[in-house]
């Protein structure tokens, strides 16, 4: 009887990257069946997945009773939390996250798989303070490691998709384009395709839980220079996008208030600390040897997701 692995938020690009690469994997697809959560089961994402064969099920993270009924007889449960930039972020990510592991608890699950990040704040040694994105995910984990359950973390990248959304390049008027920040040319920052990567390291995870419990994989497929994210924008469009270094404050002016400071301090980090601090560089190198699967380049998600300038 195969066993039952439940993901929660199973239409989002991690929880739909779960689903392909266990439905993918000739030894995972035999070995478990998949339960999915949505907020809303009629909606179309969730009836493809149960066009897959998929079991979809209602489950809110505010409702802790629909939680545990949707972990119910699972053997692994994969769990993360969605960040909301309301002037609670912290906060939403501390108690969504628990009541995910507390509901794990109470349905007895065995095994957990959350997705969690550094703590920004400690690794800043207290500098940064509204680094609640990241630093709620990293209480979390720390909360769960001390819970009556085995667990196992992955930690992604910088997504790739925000390349067509909040990173995307804008026409400079004279033709060309301008990937604009704030942080030097040669800040570094991994990224991943995570609609169709993150599912490669649960995978891994999943078919042999023993050697990662415990254990945080940094899901990147490189680390990128800013400068190079703009080369390979450049490359792939067919158009001159340059990286344009703004000053901060004029850089933040473009931002919505509520998560201005969230994301200056983020890329602050990134540039001062590195994204998963000390080592960044070693800790993404044995995450990529882990991946249960070939791992998507900027240059390849680009091709895939043309950037249409």
């Amino acid at each position: 009887m195969s066993k039952l692995l439940v993901i929660f938020g199973a239409t989002g690009q991690q929880g739909g990257s779960i689903v392909e690469s266990v439905l993918g994997d000739a030894q995972l697809s035999k070995e478990y069946s998949i339960r999915g959560t949505t907020r809303d089961a009629s909606k179309a994402d969730a009836l493809e997945l149960v066009k897959k064969g998929i079991e979809v099920v209602k489950a809110e993270v505010d409702d802790a009773a629909s939680l545990e009924k949707a972990f119910k007889g699972a053997h692994v449960v994969f769990a993360n939390t969605v960040t909301v930039y309301d002037g609670n972020t912290h906060a939403h990510e501390v108690n969504h996250g628990r009541a995910l592991a507390d509901a794990a608890v109470s349905a007895g699950v065995p095994f957990l798989i959350y997705s969690t990040l550094p703590h920004a704040g400690n690794i800043s040694g207290g500098k940064l303070k509204n680094m609640g994105h990241f630093d709620g995910k990293a209480e979390v984990e720390q909360y769960i490691r001390t819970l009556p359950l085995r667990s196992a973390f992955i930690a992604p990248a910088s997504f790739m998709s925000n390349f067509h959304a909040s990173m995307a390049p804008h026409p400079a008027g004279d033709g060309t384009y301008a990937f604009a920040n704030f942080v030097k040319p040669d800040t570094k920052m991994p990224l991943i395709d995570t609609a169709g990567d993150t599912g490669k390291w649960v995978a891994a995870i999943l078919a042999d839980f023993p050697k990662y419990e415990g254990k945080v994989l940094c899901c990147a497929t490189a680390l990128y220079t800013f400068q190079e994210i703009a080369d390979a924008m450049s490359k792939a469009s067919g158009k001159t996008v340059a990286y344009k270094q703004l000053p901060e404050e004029m850089w933040r002016g473009f931002l919505p208030p509520v998560m201005r400071d969230h994301i200056a301090e983020m890329l602050q980090y990134f540039q001062d600390h590195g994204y998963y601090g000390e080592d960044t560089e070693g800790q993404v190198k044995w995450s990529t040897e882990q991946a249960r699967g070939k791992l998507t380049t900027l240059d390849e998600y680009f091709k895939k997701n043309p950037l249409n300038l």
